[in-house]
């Protein structure tokens, strides 16, 4: 299906329909340009249809249910019960809304969309699998990444990816997922909530890579759930009804999930017949301006390297947008934000490390609001250096994906610590936290004691 007129010949063309993808094609179509988009599958991507969307509308599914079912100390009491159809539904309509209002906005900045894939004929030119040559003067790859396999655990109708795992329509009564980083946290904490006994298959430990005082929140967390992390282990071999681990364990297991991490996708795309370059991952390499090595080739998101978030695609799709259409831009953000959307969530901007680094730390055991919500398991800290300015900020609380984006905001600008806590927070918020671990690097907390704080 092709939206609007076929073009023989456009200014820029975008491969990728995802978030870095379209954001890049309508910044492209705002500055005049004419634009085609070529995506194989569904418009936004994974981010809307299968990963970042479903993921979140599925938790906050999950947490309703939980919620429900534990707060006798509110004086709420009962079950409540969920219907995997209706969830299901829920969550196949959320992605079919986006899908479609991102489509609304390529048609009416009169961006050609084709549903085909496309491979590189030269630095100037693509064939579609629909038939139709593109010439282009520009071109942006965003074609993001596709979930890792694991050898001998290949994807199957036995073992799923995460895709698959946000589309049941189904609650299991047994899961295992092999792999201990965010995506298997989110995925077994949502589950675990709706009923589901969960089983995390980690080669360390679940989110080893994180801080330790935030991840022994979020794994008390699990263990409450029931979720039962096997450390120091790999998968050896798995049946129809059960997997067995490197140490011998066997575990009954409904669903098996393969979560270790995500690969750029490259393939099919023709880059040999360019001059575009990769890196010993496999990544496309770019420069400032997120141009390739050709000159005509830009690229963006996933498929560029870490971070893999779909919020840096974001951004990179409005800098290859405006650069690949002459514009005087370039990809230079100090800081790139991250969520987990675990139990509690855990959100970082910056770093917490480094020479002549100090850190503050502020226990939401001291906020009016969690306590009132009764959610004090967590923190808040900010790192800052020797001139009070903030490096990093680390966030383990509700509402943690909401708070972080002042953190960002903080570093980007050069903020120094006095700056936060002089801004009036609103009250009662967890937002406040900030504001009072801001305080405590001046020296002056007010809400809880930290030593010999007198300034």
């Amino acid at each position: 299906m092709v939206m609007g007129s076929i073009p023989e010949e456009v200014d820029i063309a975008v491969i990728g329909g995802g978030v870095g993808g379209y954001i890049a094609a309508i910044r492209a179509a705002e500055l005049g340009k004419s634009v085609a988009i070529i995506e194989k599958g569904k418009m936004g991507g994974h981010c809307l249809n299968y990963a970042c969307i479903p993921s979140k509308t599925l938790i906050h599914i999950s947490d309703i249910v939980h919620d429900a079912n534990n707060s006798a100390e509110f004086g709420i009491t009962g079950k409540v019960s969920v219907d995997p159809k209706k969830m299901y539904a829920w969550r196949m309509g959320v992605s079919d809304k986006l899908e479609n209002g991102v489509k609304f906005l390529c048609k009416a900045h009169g961006i050609d969309v084709f549903e085909a894939e496309a491979t590189f004929i030269s630095g100037s030119k693509l064939q579609l699998t629909d038939g139709v040559e593109i010439d282009f003067k520009k071109a942006i790859i965003a074609t993001g990444s596709e979930p890792t396999v694991l050898k001998g655990f290949e994807f199957s109708d036995r073992i799923i990816d995460y895709k698959k795992a946000l589309m049941l329509d189904f609650i299991p009564k047994s899961m295992s997922i092999i792999g201990a980083g965010y995506v298997a946290v989110e995925i077994g904490t949502l589950y675990a909530k709706l009923g589901t006994e969960v089983h995390i298959i980690a080669r360390s430990d679940v989110l080893s890579h994180f801080d330790e005082e935030a991840t022994s929140l979020v794994k008390k967390g699990m263990e409450a759930l029931g979720v039962k992390v096997h450390k120091g282990v790999s998968p050896s071999s798995y049946d129809s009804t059960s997997i067995t681990l490197s140490d011998g364990t066997k575990i009954d297991s409904e669903v098996i999930v393969g979560a270790i991490g995500l690969s750029p996708f490259t393939k099919g795309l023709g880059l040999e017949n360019t001059k575009v370059t990769l890196n010993s991952k496999g990544f496309v390499e770019v420069d400032s301006t997120l141009k390739t090595a050709d000159e005509n080739i830009y690229a963006v998101g996933d498929v560029v390297g870490e971070p893999m978030l779909a919020h840096k695609a974001m951004r990179q799709g409005v800098v290859a947008g405006e650069a690949a259409s002459g514009q005087n831009s370039g990809y230079d953000n100090i800081v790139v934000p991250a969520v987990i959307f675990s139990d509690p969530e855990i959100a970082i901007a910056g770093t917490l490390e480094g020479e002549g680094i100090s850190v503050t730390k502020f226990p939401l055991s001291a906020l009016g609001r969690a306590i009132a919500l009764n959610s004090t398991k967590g923190f808040v800290k900010i790192a800052y250096d020797s001139n009070k300015a903030v490096k990093g900020v680390e966030i383990v609380s509700d509402d943690a994906n909401a708070m972080i984006a002042e953190a960002a905001l903080a570093i980007e600008m050069g903020a120094g610590v006095e700056d936060i806590a002089d801004t009036i927070h609103p009250h009662p918020t967890y937002s406040e936290a900030i504001q009072e671990a801001a305080e405590a690097a001046m020296g002056r907390p007010i809400h809880f004691y930290y030593g010999d704080s007198k300034h």
